[in-house]
């Protein structure tokens, strides 16, 4: 697949600005977080944020570059984002973490099927 590819591709164009909306609002998130303190600031709840904001950027860039290998990072992110949405849904009721867990789950399944797209091609 190529730069032109990606370009042309609304599948992958939803995935790349799912990943980029996904990174924000973990970064985003990770502030609300340290000001919240107890259990929002654990640390390997804030490892978790960041390893979803990063791996979401990293597969917005394998995609925009059309890099052969983004079905792989796609379903590593997919599985990342899965598992912050979890996380962060353990935290109650808080808005912010409830927003935060529905735009990592909406991201692992448009990572999901962009997988499974380029598994089938």
């Amino acid at each position: 697949m190529t730069h032109h590819d990606s370009q042309n591709n609304p599948e992958m164009q939803q995935c790349i600005q799912m990943c980029q909306e996904c990174h924000s609002i973990c970064l985003q998130t990770v502030t609300h977080c340290l000001h919240m303190g107890g259990m929002h600031a654990e640390a390997a709840h804030i490892v978790m944020l960041l390893d979803c904001a990063e791996i979401c950027q990293t597969s917005a860039n394998f995609m925009l570059r059309g890099s052969d290998l983004h079905a792989e990072i796609c379903r590593a992110c997919a599985v990342v984002c899965e598992r912050c949405a979890e996380d962060c849904e353990r935290m109650g009721d808080d808005a912010d973490m409830q927003r935060c867990a529905q735009i990592c789950r909406r991201c692992a399944e448009s990572c999901q099927r962009m997988a499974a797209m380029t598994m089938a091609a």
